[in-house]
């Protein structure tokens, strides 16, 4: 009975992730997705594109490792993926995750640690297509809402393709090949900043 219950209490308080507010929209709401929908978008597309991954994958791995990949958010909020990267922020979204799975019994919360930092590295062909999935979707977002984000925050289109290009043409190379004349459209329809330089954004909280 020990064990049912510090598993609720973990549930419970991934309930917070509900709380965490990104700076994509779902197609057709009118309002700002939240990362525990996020995570479950991704988990959900794993599944259904697992057969046009890059390299033969675990889809039970990658879904896993999609379902816990954002629970440090919860201590550490959302930083936008075109900020430059910060170890430190990196070093306390983990320790929020440790938090969180150490709320689990006995070292049940072990394999799903070990799991968060094989996605953060993105060596292994598992992590390659679930990082693929990770800036997927909020490119098909922007795509399907004007480019809402990269308008809000002044996104170039070399920053769209330098951040993206090279996870997800590696990890699902035929959803880049889908999403490149979309980008090309977006950009000849204005939605991209078109100054020298982008905008600052290391302290800006968004996910795009």
């Amino acid at each position: 009975m020990q064990a049912i219950t510090e598993i609720m209490q973990f549930i419970l308080e991934t309930d917070k992730l509900k709380a965490v507010i990104r700076k994509t929209r779902p197609k057709d709401l009118g309002r700002y997705e939240n990362a525990a929908e996020h995570s479950w978008q991704v988990a959900l597309a794993a599944l259904m594109l697992q057969q046009h991954a890059g390299a033969k994958v675990d889809v039970n791995r990658v879904v896993r490792m999609l379902l816990i990949h954002d629970l440090g958010e919860i201590d550490c909020g959302d930083v936008i993926v075109y900020a430059a990267h910060d170890p430190a922020h990196l070093a306390a979204e983990r320790e929020g995750v440790k938090r969180i799975l150490d709320m689990l019994p006995g070292n049940m919360g072990d394999e799903y640690l070990a799991l968060w930092d094989e996605f953060e590295a993105a060596q292994s062909a598992d992590a390659k297509f679930a990082k693929a999935l990770d800036r997927a979707l909020p490119l098909i977002h922007n795509l399907h809402d004007g480019g809402h984000s990269w308008r809000e925050h002044g996104i170039q289109r070399q920053q769209v393709e330098a951040v993206n290009k090279p996870r997800i043409s590696t990890g699902i190379p035929q959803l880049w090949d889908m999403i490149e004349p979309m980008l090309d459209a977006a950009e000849k329809d204005g939605w991209f900043d078109q100054q020298a330089s982008g905008a600052d954004l290391s302290s800006t909280p968004a996910n795009s």
